[in-house]
C-alpha cells in the first residue's frame, strides 16, 4: 500500500513537473508591435553676484519626449513617431525666450512589392506649442500654435537597402501650410486672408540611423519641390539627433534642424546701408543638452 501511494505521488510529481516544463517552453504570442517612449530632461542654472568679468544669471530647461510605435506583419509595415519638445532660457536681465519648441508627427505605411521595395504612403505634421518672439527685447510675434503648421501626405515607393537606411520617393505629394494668426500669414507665404495654402509636388525623404552601444544618431532629410510654384526652388528640412549615454539614465543629446523654404521671409540687414529687408534664407538651430534620459518599452 505504501509503495502504491509512493508510486502515485511520484507519478503526480513527474506529471506536474512535465506540465510546468511545457508551460515554460510555451512561446508567448508573437507581437507585431514595437512601442516605446524616450524622455529627456536637461536643466542648468547660473547666478552671478558682483562678477567683474560681466554676464547675467540665467535659468534654462529643455525637455523632449519621443514616442514611437512600429508595426510589422507579413508584407505590411506601419511606423509612427511623435516628438514633443519644449525648452526655455530665463535670463535675469533680458527676460524669457524659447530655446526649443517642436511638435512633429511622422507616419509611414508600406506594402512590400519586392525585396527591400515597398509601395508607401508617408504623412508628416510639424508645428509648435507656444508663442515665439523676435527677441528678448522686441516682443514682435513670429510664431504660435498652428502658425505655422505644415502637413503633408505623399504616395510613392520606399527603398530600404539596410535596416538603418530608408529612401522614400513620393512623386505625388500634397502639402498644406496653415497659418492661424492673420498677421503672420505673409511671413510664411500665405495671403493675409489665407488660413491654409495648398502645394502639390514631389518629395524625397531619407532616414538614416546609427546605433552602436551607447551612441545613437537619427537623421531625417526631406526635400520637396512644388509643381505649382517655382519647382526649381527645393524646400529642405533636415533633422538630426545625436545621443551619447554617460550612464543608464544620463546622456548627452545634440539636436540640429536645418530649414530652407523660399516662401518663408527672414529679417536681414544690408551690411553697407544698415537697412533691414526680408528675404528667404537658410535657418539653422542647434540644441545641446546634458541631462536625465529614460526609456520605456522596446528599442526602435
Amino acid at each position: 500500500m505504501k509503495r502504491l501511494t509512493a508510486a502515485v505521488l511520484l507519478l503526480f510529481v513527474i506529471s506536474a513537473s512535465l506540465m510546468a516544463q511545457e508551460k515554460k517552453e510555451e512561446k508567448k504570442p508573437e507581437s507585431h508591435w514595437k512601442k516605446g517612449i524616450v524622455a529627456t530632461l536637461g536643466f542648468s542654472q547660473l547666478s552671478l553676484t558682483n562678477w567683474a568679468a560681466g554676464g547675467s544669471g540665467q535659468l534654462s530647461l529643455n525637455t523632449l519626449a519621443d514616442l514611437y510605435a512600429n508595426y510589422t506583419k507579413g508584407k505590411c509595415i506601419w511606423n509612427s513617431e511623435l516628438q514633443a519638445g519644449y525648452g526655455f532660457i530665463e535670463s535675469y536681465e533680458t527676460g524669457f525666450r524659447k530655446s526649443d519648441d517642436r511638435l512633429v508627427l511622422d507616419s509611414k505605411f508600406g506594402y512590400k512589392a519586392v525585396e527591400k521595395l515597398y509601395i508607401s504612403a508617408v504623412f508628416n505634421f510639424r508645428s509648435q506649442f507656444a508663442k515665439g518672439y523676435k527677441s528678448e527685447t522686441d516682443k514682435t510675434l513670429v510664431s504660435d500654435l498652428l502658425a505655422p503648421a505644415n502637413t503633408s501626405l505623399g504616395l510613392g515607393i520606399d527603398y530600404t537597402p539596410t535596416k538603418s537606411i530608408s529612401i522614400n520617393v513620393a512623386p505625388l505629394t500634397g502639402k498644406v501650410v496653415i497659418v492661424r494668426v492673420p498677421e503672420l500669414r505673409e511671413k510664411y507665404g500665405n495671403a493675409i486672408d489665407q488660413f491654409a495654402r495648398f502645394e502639390l509636388g514631389a518629395q524625397i525623404k531619407i532616414d538614416g540611423r546609427i546605433d552602436v552601444e551607447n551612441f545613437k544618431v537619427n537623421s531625417s532629410l526631406i526635400l520637396f519641390s512644388d509643381y505649382l510654384k517655382n519647382p526649381q526652388n527645393i524646400k529642405v528640412n533636415w533633422d538630426t539627433t545625436v545621443t551619447a549615454k554617460i550612464s543608464k539614465h544620463f546622456s548627452f543629446t545634440l539636436l540640429t534642424n536645418l530649414i530652407y523654404d523660399d516662401n518663408v521671409k527672414l529679417n536681414k540687414k544690408n551690411k553697407r546701408t544698415e537697412e533691414e529687408y526680408q528675404a528667404a534664407g537658410v535657418q539653422f538651430k542647434e540644441l545641446f543638452t546634458i541631462g536625465f534620459s529614460y526609456t520605456i518599452g522596446q528599442s526602435k
